[in-house]
């Protein structure tokens, strides 16, 4: 994928601050790869469906279901 060099990049950041002791930045920097995620998941659903938004729902049962909606 086009997108994972900057999940690469959070990851050897978020291992730098943990190996020298700096908690509170390697969460930032976990909390900013969440949100990488979840923007290139979210690109990369509006290039598959054409730019139709996607949908995610859950049923009684708790299971999840995705579709374009």
């Amino acid at each position: 994928m086009q997108h994972d060099w900057i999940i690469d990049v959070l990851s050897d950041l978020r291992d730098f601050a943990q190996q020298n002791d700096l908690s509170a930045l390697a969460a930032q920097i976990n909390d900013a790869t969440i949100v990488a995620h979840t923007e290139i998941a979210s690109k990369t659903a509006k290039e598959l469906t054409g730019g139709l938004p996607l949908v995610h729902t859950v049923d009684r049962k708790g299971v999840g279901r995705f579709g374009v909606g």
